[in-house]
């Protein structure tokens, strides 16, 4: 948020109810946009950011309510250590129900989360201790430091404290290593799954995460309402607040803010307009908020939030904005590195692997070993099972049978996030990237098990100077592969061929032995692959294996030590670049044979204008023969 605007939203939050002017009911309308701010915002998190839709939000203010009324009013407990009780129920019951609901993907997660939240609401209503549909009343207003929150004067400074504090949290949450991670979520699992990142695991953090902000939202609302009943806890709040989210921006943490009190001003002006206008007394607002999610969702799917952002900086002129990030990251220590294998030692021994797609056999019991210091090609006409066997090797899919050995472990039986934390980096065939992540939080996801941050100490910010070590080292591999001048810039906006160097970069921020590049050239003028071929070279004398799938064959015979040729998922060929140009077995898959006449020696002389430099006619042949 700019700088600017954040001075003035505080400086407003805090003045409001000091002028004389500003009615009580006013008042008392913010202090419920606030409370339904703090559910919003996980689901800002929770949906937007992570992309995990969730219906029954409400149930989680529900058992803050729930938990705080009946301490308080029942054991004769402070509502302080109600909270922590709250909290803790809260904590316990999200970490079970996410545990069985985020195990369903694309529709049945919503419908799993409106099965549970409707078992919480009837439960409400139906437990004797609890009052049932009565509720439990007679709850004591907060005090702090013997000043009583009663008054809603009084208490808005809570709740907006509250506010500011998670919207604070949050933010820092998002610019960190886990926020990265949860960032990843919605777009990117697959690839965060192939850096080390435990998906699963994050998906239950943020899970938990959204529920404590709607137990806070509970626990207040209970004690500024003095009383609760079932009734605000129900599913038609639930869809309320995820209607909040998306109008204000649901990938925005003060969209919360926004779309929680556009709604709730728009909800209760309408009800006192629109039966004047219609003579009657009827739910017409929810006509109203029908047509204005149609209107959202076709003329500002990012919500109102980015809307109004953008209509700022326009006025000001970007004045405002945090300078520091339109400058390089600062110096921090280097990152610690792994131990590089001794020269010639075998780093990847793959032992007749093989997958079958039903009936269909994608790699038939290949074979081959690559070496500590070496680049091996991997080649092979369309469709020849190159992509599948990358797969099987970084733990995306599973082997039919076979073995691949890294060192001195069976990588065939491990998931993808355990074979990068053993030192596998990898680029993919379809480029995955987090386009509305910039280039270098792309980048430092990369370098995401290099170094430990928990949620906690993120969202406390504690964690600055682990951050800064993330982020330099990302920048030193931007700088690496040529990309040092788009660091701020988002990767969707960069070119193809740039975002193949970016996915680069971001297997060499996780420190890999071995890196796996799938069609790293493609995209790329012929400068741009030299300087590619300049820097794989420097990595080869640094002591990584690099086993890569390529189609420009010039760029392929000129960088490697060793290649393989597959040609329907069978490896046809394997030597030397200059062996496999006259392998009649090679020219057979590509050219379909060749005339005995043919010169096949390799052309010394310099390239013409759009030609590959060096390359032979059948590896001119092959280059142009074998695009995807």
């Amino acid at each position: 948020m700019n700088r600017i605007l954040l001075h003035v939203v505080i400086a407003v939050i805090v003045l409001l109810p000091l002028l004389p002017v500003t009615p009580a009911f006013w008042i008392t309308h913010l202090n419920y946009v606030g409370l339904a701010s703090l559910v919003v915002l996980g689901l800002v998190l929770l949906t937007g950011v992570s992309g995990l839709t969730s219906f029954g939000q409400a149930a989680f203010v529900g058992i803050g309510a729930y938990a705080t009324a009946w301490f308080t009013t029942q054991m004769g407990w402070s509502p302080w250590l109600a909270l922590l009780i709250a909290l803790a129920m809260t904590f316990v019951a999200a970490y079970v129900l996410g545990a069985i609901s985020l195990r369903l993907s694309g529709h049945y997660l919503p419908l799993g989360t409106i099965a549970w939240g409707l078992s919480l609401y009837y439960l409400f209503g139906n437990l004797s201790f609890l009052g049932q549909h009565d509720g439990i009343a007679g709850i004591q207003p907060l005090e702090v430091f013997g000043i009583s929150l009663a008054d809603s004067r009084n208490i808005y400074y809570l709740i907006w404290a509250c506010v500011l504090l998670a919207l604070w949290g949050s933010r820092n949450l998002l610019d960190s290593r886990p926020g990265r991670a949860i960032r990843a979520l919605k777009s990117g699992q697959g690839m965060a799954e192939s850096f080390g990142i435990d998906t699963a695991r994050y998906k239950t953090i943020v899970f938990v995460y959204a529920a404590l902000l709607a137990c806070l939202s509970g626990w207040i609302y209970a004690h500024m309402q003095r009383a609760v009943s079932p009734s605000p806890f129900g599913l038609n709040y639930g869809i309320e607040y995820l209607f909040m989210a998306v109008v204000g921006g649901a990938s925005s943490v003060w969209g919360a803010v926004v779309g929680a009190g556009l709604i709730l001003t728009l909800k209760d002006q309408l009800q006192n307009i629109l039966p004047v206008i219609f003579g009657q007394n009827s739910n017409f607002e929810l006509i109203v908020f029908g047509v204005l999610m149609v209107l959202v969702l076709q003329y500002a799917r990012g919500g109102v939030w980015p809307i109004l952002a953008h209509w700022w900086e326009a006025l000001t002129g970007g004045a405002g904005d945090d300078t520091r990030r339109k400058n390089p990251p600062a110096e921090a220590p280097a990152l610690s590195q792994r131990p590089r294998p001794t020269p010639g030692s075998v780093v990847l021994q793959v032992e007749a692997i093989r997958k079958e797609f039903g009936g269909l056999v994608a790699v038939n019991d290949i074979s081959f070993t690559l070496k500590a210091g070496e680049i091996m090609g991997l080649i092979g006409p369309n469709g020849a099972g190159k992509s599948t066997t990358f797969n099987l090797i970084t733990g995306v899919l599973k082997a039919t049978s076979g073995r691949v050995r890294f060192l001195n472990d069976r990588l065939d039986t491990l998931p993808a996030r355990e074979i990068s934390r053993l030192g596998v980096g990898r680029s993919f065939q379809h480029v995955q990237l987090l386009p509305d992540m910039t280039v270098l939080e792309n980048v430092a996801l990369g370098a995401h098990l290099r170094r430990n941050v928990g949620v906690v100490a993120a969202a406390l910010h504690a964690d600055r100077s682990i951050e800064a070590e993330l982020l330099h080292e990302a920048a030193v591999q931007l700088q690496r592969v040529g990309l040092g001048d788009y660091l701020y810039e988002h990767a969707g906006n960069l070119a193809l061929g740039q975002q193949r160097i970016l996915e680069i970069a971001r297997a060499l921020a996780s420190d890999p032995v071995l890196l796996l590049l799938d069609e790293p050239a493609a995209g790329l003028r012929y400068k741009e692959k030299q300087e590619l071929a300049a820097v794989l070279d420097q990595l080869r004398k640094e002591g990584m294996s690099i086993l890569l799938v390529e189609h420009d064959m010039d760029f392929v015979m000129n960088l490697t030590d060793h290649i393989v040729v597959m040609d329907f998922g069978t490896k046809i060929a394997e030597g030397t670049p200059e062996e496999i140009q006259t392998n009649p077995a090679v020219l057979e898959a590509y050219l379909g044979g060749i005339d005995d006449d043919l010169d096949v020696t390799p052309d010394a002389g310099a390239p013409e204008p759009g030609t590959a430099a060096g390359a032979t006619v059948p590896v001119g042949a092959m280059a142009g023969g074998s695009s995807k």
